[in-house]
């Protein structure tokens, strides 16, 4: 028996308001949630056309669907991807047709749902654990017809065939989940090994993010203060509705994070001396939330959503400075100069309908404006001004091209630049294609830095 996907109604009014417009397909993604029992579906999002498909309409009404561009489809993925908090995942892709189409098509959603998945992981920090769900979900809607057709692929099995799926809508479905939040203090400090001087700056930065990630990993969380058993009901003595729904005020859990500051006793700890280029600082406080199911949830799960989103904003933040230094083309300074740029912030935006709210990133210098406009071109619903949310307070930070190089997520610092470098981001996917590959090995000046680890 195949899987069952429990779909908003807003994402059936959604996907049958699409106009092709005389194009061939319209294809987005499917954002959601996995469970154990069935996979949940809050919101479709269509991916924004190139600037080209726009222009030459007449060469879409005449494009195969087997051409449907990957690499511009799974950069969408991407760009979403960091709007998710935690709990919430690409599931899968949907496109929409005026025909019934031949397994040539299915070959077609397969390649994309591989490369999409693909794409992601390379991104995380995290890896999923081998009791989670594998499987990803094609929907193909006949706009002429009205047939959905459902399948599923196990995304571990590069061979895998489609599986059929349900798909069954739900009135509210979103509006009764629970939500977590948290407030994280950092200060990660990764040395740059001489040794490591032909990759760049964000390699290097990710590999010392990956030893932070253990440390999150294998940390403390309380819940609402207490330290609860993992396979235990999330909400376990919680009042209940005369349905059997846990009521309204037990909505929202608040988190704390408790990481080792000791080894364990029976690990030997040892002292090295390693050469370095310089090192990367990141010091300050991120705002974190998780979103889970309100059917059953047990605590594992509300824990690992909570752990993803802390590892997920991190590194995304930083991803989002080294492609905004490579975009805003800013030239590297001297040796023992510093360089001042600015960390983006967090700013979450509802859902309508429901207690989910989604997230992006914003620069100091960006407008309200420009915020509601990229959340719109990502997600293609409306959003009002009004609605965004700054979870942080405006932030500076700092990179020392000298021993040391630092990025502050915070303004908690006495020291400050006079004059901080204006950097902005331009959040258009197309100008995000291949940005990482291209970014400049950075040359720091001689020092030497000490740490820890456990053999």
């Amino acid at each position: 028996m195949g899987r069952t996907y429990i779909v908003e109604e807003a994402v059936g009014q959604y996907l049958s308001n699409i106009n092709l417009q005389g194009k061939a397909f319209v294809s987005g993604l499917l954002i959601g949630q996995c469970s154990s029992q069935k996979d949940y579906v809050i919101l479709a999002t269509r991916t924004p056309p190139k600037e080209e498909q726009n222009e030459n309409l007449k060469h879409q009404q005449k494009a195969k669907l087997d051409n449907l561009d990957e690499e511009w489809a799974t950069e969408h993925a991407n760009q979403v991807s960091r709007m998710l908090p935690g709990g919430l995942l690409v599931l899968g892709v949907f496109i929409i047709t005026t025909l019934e189409m031949g397994n040539d098509f299915q070959n077609a959603l397969r390649r994309l749902v591989f490369a999409m998945e693909k794409s992601m992981n390379k991104r995380r920090l995290w890896n999923f654990t081998e009791e989670e769900v594998s499987e990803r979900v094609t929907l193909h809607v006949c706009s002429s017809t009205k047939k959905i057709f459902c399948r599923t692929y196990d995304i571990h099995d590069p061979k895998s065939s489609a599986k059929p799926a349900d798909w069954k809508y739900q009135n509210g479905l979103s509006t009764s989940w629970l939500s977590l939040e948290c407030t994280v203090h950092i200060n990660i400090h990764i040395p740059l090994s001489t040794t490591s001087v032909s990759y760049t700056l964000e390699k290097n930065t990710k590999n010392g993010l990956v030893r932070w990630a253990k440390q999150i990993e294998n940390g403390v969380y309380l819940i609402n203060g207490q330290v609860k058993d993992e396979d235990c009901d999330l909400l376990e003595g919680q009042k209940k509705s005369s349905r059997g729904n846990v009521q309204a005020t037990s909505h929202c859990f608040d988190v704390k994070v408790l990481t080792h500051l000791l080894l364990n006793s029976d690990r030997r700890s040892t002292a090295t001396v390693q050469i370095c280029s310089g090192s990367v600082n990141l010091k300050g406080a991120v705002k974190c939330r998780a979103y889970i199911h309100s059917s059953k949830p047990k605590v594992k799960d509300a824990v690992q959503a909570m752990k993803r989103d802390i590892l997920n904003t991190v590194a995304d933040r930083c991803e989002i400075l080294f492609e905004d230094l490579l975009l805003n083309e800013v030239p590297e300074k001297k040796d023992s100069e510093k360089e001042f740029h600015i960390l983006p912030h967090r700013v979450f935006v509802p859902i309508p309908g429901s207690t989910i709210m989604l997230c992006d990133y914003k620069f100091g210098d960006e407008s309200a404006e420009e915020m509601r406009d990229h959340f719109i071109e990502m997600l293609d619903h409306m959003i009002q001004i009004e609605d965004l949310e700054i979870a942080e307070d405006i932030n500076t930070a700092c990179m020392r091209y000298s021993v040391n190089t630092e990025a502050s997520l915070d303004s908690t610092d006495d020291e400050h630049p006079e004059k901080p470098i204006k950097t902005r981001i331009i959040m258009k996917i197309q100008q995000n294609i291949g940005v990482i590959a291209a970014v400049a090995v950075a040359v720091l000046a001689a020092g030497i830095s000490f740490h820890y680890f456990s053999d």
